[in-house]
């Protein structure tokens, strides 16, 4: 265990604290308050706005009054926040962006740094994630039962959990705050205009949600109750590419795995809110949320081997017992070193029928109670508790026209465009007698359980996590006079977090092919699961043949053969981390040359034990043996916050902190997977050792920044602001794969020569050190009769944020920016609201940037992401008076403009990896309210 306190702690501490002393030297002993929002709501208190303009105002008045630099998003009214998902609302923001997953924003990444640097609050309370790893998935989060949520760009020493990127505290209305008794119901009817692509999908959903709030026991006693339900079904015309070989000095596409999805998201949310107040001594805050997640994915296509497409059987030979490799006739086109267009022959392609479904619970309660210790000095005991638990299963089932040597074979003819490749075929792919359950390909080959006699019919993934977090808070806080100095705070927390990730893993192999001595037989769909084709002309194919093959599956048609080998038996891993933060803040109040200033002083120290267990392995088969790590350390975590007022309207804010960003989870773990290469037992050079692998670091250190940011912000009362933001992420330390040298003694190798070198290198995260992060942000919000009062009800908010970094993310490859930065990030959002009726169309826009998305199976894997530019609009109008007053009807359009997502590799974009369309989704609802 070691105290991290280096030079550049100690220059940022010293900076934080030697600016409080010039306040406490130019300021005077008795502060005064900032009277300019406080004023400007008192002169607005007779304007009465409501829906888009409401949270606007709301919004503004937030990040006005905070002495943090923050952005604020505000419900329009209960149950109403501005988008249909949290992530989309936030990923409007100034420096915000939001990664699609599917069509829908789901994660969220801050001033350029990837999701997991980015920490979720509920109501101040860290939350556990549904994923891998920390970041979270919003998307478990239903809008319809927030109230605001506030993102800080700059932490203070109160600020627990707080992240390297920002912290986002997603909030809840308080019952005896709101003051009022309401009662909100909202429902929504939802359909894609691609309608449902696959056969026996859904292309209709809906959402409701109810919302109430009251007060009793005059007024002591506060109540918020929310249910919100969603069905959600979404489309995907899906191409994917291996990738592009060189093949004669011309790239040419290797193989393409293309899909038509359809999806169905359920999803439950509960949240419930007492709050009792008997006096002005007690006050006790109880929350809960709880929710529901069910995703299912179909996914249908055929997968061809084209360039990187192998020989099968006794080649040369006759068909019978050779499957030819696919063959580019000649007479292709060539255009700048690709070939864009020709026809393959001798491809044998593989009919895909996929499910994908998970399943996760995400539960959290939290219990504040505040006591008054005496007239000034207050005490918080705050407690809290959250879990996820989520399953997936990634099921693959295989088709074709005969097992790997056996069966028609196709020729296709091709173009690639920017878009992707399309494709014309001669077989009928929808033919139930031509195309039957079997292994095409002969993939995965072998004897079990090295291999599947036959190949692989299908197979099965099935990672599930447990994450839990408990912790325990306590804050005493009360008013002073010393210097500049108004309020002390100090108090400690205590997290106890501990995430697992198992992994079921199975080969499906079908049972007459298994009874079969040959191993040669391909069996046809049973026609009870047979459905009617589904159609892939997006990729000119036209129809294939559909089954369900959950059912399928779970008919018994297939044997479930798991795998002995060290990436399943290595693959499942726990991390524990224990972390005790103690703080103590200022709360600034003062006068610098006569100048208000508010702010806040502080330093937080954490303590942090954490371990891991898990297994190593080698081989197939494997015999994992129990690994566990661990470490302890300190940190210290200076912050400072000023807030100039230099006019009523103008404030210039300033933050100084040292932040920090723990490692990802799955970086932690202890398991290794160790590879060993036969080809190699003789070699006596370390370089080409036969022993590598790859696995975790539970020794991990955190990413630790020093961080500097000013905002100037400029207010129009409480009706619009404009600001400019820059900020600089001086890293001290981060997180990269480096190959170590690593001593593979005791671990089994294969065949019966031991090898000579016991040595070689293992892939794992390190700690290095170094590179930077800067930005500029701009904003600006504004209602346009603050030019011309004829414009009453039109106005626009505006953002745009430019990010600059020269991490090495990975040194061994300087070429790979850092995830998640784009470096261009914009957003606008144009609206008219006056007499009932609103409308507003929304555009934001993303330079291409480094994505995480899914790889083989369940693996994770980075790749470059195209720009892309998503617009929605949205129209409504709400009866003001009469019988119908509380009563609003709306039409919403997301994705307008079927914005595609598009990756690439080599930062090449002709060589197009995954091009994706969503379509366009519409809904159309009403919400009512007593």
């Amino acid at each position: 265990m070691r105290l991290q306190v280096t030079r550049r702690t100690r220059l940022l501490a010293g900076s934080a604290f030697g600016a409080v002393a010039l306040l406490a030297l130019a300021g005077t002993a008795s502060a005064q308050s900032a009277p300019g929002p406080q004023d400007d709501e008192t002169e607005l208190g007779e304007v009465v706005v409501t829906g888009i303009r409401s949270s606007i105002e709301s919004s503004i008045a937030s990040k006005r009054t905070e002495t943090s630099i923050v952005e604020v998003v505000t419900a329009e009214d209960i149950g109403k926040l501005p988008d249909v998902s949290i992530a989309e609302s936030l990923a409007r923001l100034p420096g915000l962006t939001a990664q699609r997953l599917d069509g829908r924003g789901q994660v969220i990444s801050i001033r350029g740094l990837a999701p997991d640097f980015t920490t979720a609050l509920l109501n101040g309370r860290e939350q556990v994630s549904a994923g891998d790893n920390r970041g979270v998935e919003f998307d478990q989060y239903p809008s319809e039962l927030l109230g605001s949520v506030m993102v800080y760009k700059t932490p203070d020493a109160a600020l627990i959990g707080q992240g390297l990127a920002g912290t986002a505290d997603l909030r809840t209305i308080r019952p005896l705050e709101y003051g009022r008794q309401a009662l909100a119901l909202n429902a929504r009817y939802e359909w894609n205009d691609y309608g449902a692509l696959n056969s026996g999908t859904e292309d209709t959903g809906q959402r409701v949600s109810v919302s109430f709030i009251d007060q009793f026991m005059d007024d002591t006693l506060g109540v918020v109750l929310g249910y919100a339900h969603m069905s959600t079904p979404y489309q995907a015309e899906r191409f994917n590419a291996w990738g592009y070989p060189d093949v004669g000095g011309n790239l040419l596409i290797g193989g393409a795995k293309p899909y038509v999805q359809s999806s169905e998201l359920v999803r439950d949310g509960y949240m419930a809110t007492i709050e009792y107040r008997p006096n002005d001594r007690w006050h006790s805050t109880f929350d809960a949320f709880y929710s529901e997640f069910d995703n299912t994915q179909i996914l249908r296509g055929v997968e061809f081997p084209l360039a990187w497409g192998g020989s099968a059987g006794a080649c040369p030979g006759a068909i019978t017992v050779c499957r030819p490799a696919p063959a580019l006739r000649p007479g292709f086109t060539v255009e700048n070193g690709m070939i864009v267009a020709g026809t393959f022959d001798n491809v044998k392609g593989v009919v895909r029928n996929d499910g994908n479904r998970r399943t996760a619970e995400l539960a959290s309660v939290g219990w504040a109670n505040e006591f008054m210790i005496d007239d000034n000095w207050s005490a918080t005991l705050d407690l809290s508790y959250s879990k996820a638990d989520r399953t997936d299963t990634v099921l693959e089932t295989n088709a074709g026209t005969g097992r790997n040597v056996t069966g028609a074979l196709d020729s296709l003819t091709f173009r690639t465009t920017p878009e992707g490749t399309t494709f014309t075929s001669l077989l009928n792919y929808a033919d139930p007698n031509l195309i039957l359950l079997t292994s095409a390909q002969g993939w995965g080959g072998g004897v079990y359980p090295s291999g599947i006699e036959g190949g692989q019919d299908g197979f099965i993934n099935s990672p599930s996590t447990v994450d839990e977090l408990q912790s325990v808070r306590l804050d005493v806080g009360g008013d002073i006079q010393a210097g500049p100095f108004s309020r002390l705070e100090f108090g400690m927390n205590i997290t106890d977090r501990e995430k697992e990730l198992s992994l079921e893993r199975y080969y499906l192999s079908l049972t007459a092919n298994r009874a079969d001595p040959l191993h040669n037989t391909s069996v046809p769909v049973p026609s009870q699961f047979l459905l009617a084709p589904t159609n892939l002309d997006f990729l000119g194919i036209g129809p294939v043949i559909s089954y369900d093959p959950f059912a399928l599956v779970a008919s018994g048609i297939y044997q479930l053969l798991a795998p002995q080998d060290d990436n399943l038996l290595a693959f499942g891993w726990s991390v524990q981390e224990t972390v005790t933060t103690t703080y103590v803040m200022g709360d600034i109040d003062t006068e610098l040359f006569g100048m208000p200033v508010t702010g806040n002083a502080g330093v937080q120290f954490v303590h942090t034990e954490q371990s891991s267990d898990g297994r190593a392995a080698a081989g197939n088969p494997a015999t994992p043996v129990p690994v566990s790590g661990g470490d302890s350390y300190n940190e210290v975590l200076p912050s400072l916050n000023l807030n100039f007022e230099v006019r009523d309207d103008l404030y210039v804010r300033l933050g100084l902190a040292r932040e920090m960003a723990r490692p990802r989870m799955d970086q932690m773990r202890a398991s290794v997977n160790v590879d060993f290469n036969q080809g190699r037992v003789t070699s006596t050079d370390v370089n080409n050792s036969p022993w590598g692998g790859s696995g975790g670091n539970p020794e991990l250190r955190p990413w630790i920044a020093n961080a500097a940011d000013i905002s100037i912000e400029k207010y129009f009362g409480r009706r619009g602001y404009v600001s400019l933001a820059l900020f600089y992420k001086d890293l001290e330390s981060y997180v990269y794969d480096q190959q170590t040298l690593t001593d593979f003694t005791g671990f089994p190798y294969e065949g019966t020569t031991a090898p000579v070198l016991r040595q070689g290198f293992l892939s794992k995260p390190q700690n290095g050190e170094g590179g930077m992060i800067q930005g500029a942000e701009f904003a600006v919000s504004l209602p346009f009769d603050l030019f011309w009062q004829p414009l009453e009800g039109f106005g626009m908010t505006f953002s745009a944020s430019y990010t600059d970094s020269d991490i090495v993310s990975n040194p061994g490859n300087p070429s790979q920016p850092l995830p998640g930065l784009s470096e261009t990030v914009s957003n606008l959002t144009v609206y008219y609201e006056r007499d009932g009726f609103q409308a507003r169309i929304s555009n934001r826009y993303r330079s291409e940037f480094l994505g995480e998305l899914s790889g083989v199976g369940t693996d994770r894997i980075q790749r470059m992401v195209d720009a892309e530019s998503v617009v929605d609009a949205q129209i409504g109008y709400e009866f003001q008076s009469g019988p119908a007053e509380g009563l609003s009807v709306l039409f919403q359009v997301n994705n307008l403009t079927d914005e595609q997502f598009k990756t690439f590799e080599n930062n090449d974009a002709r060589r197009v990896i995954d091009y994706q369309q969503y379509g366009r989704t519409f809904l159309a609802g009403v919400n009512y309210r007593f």
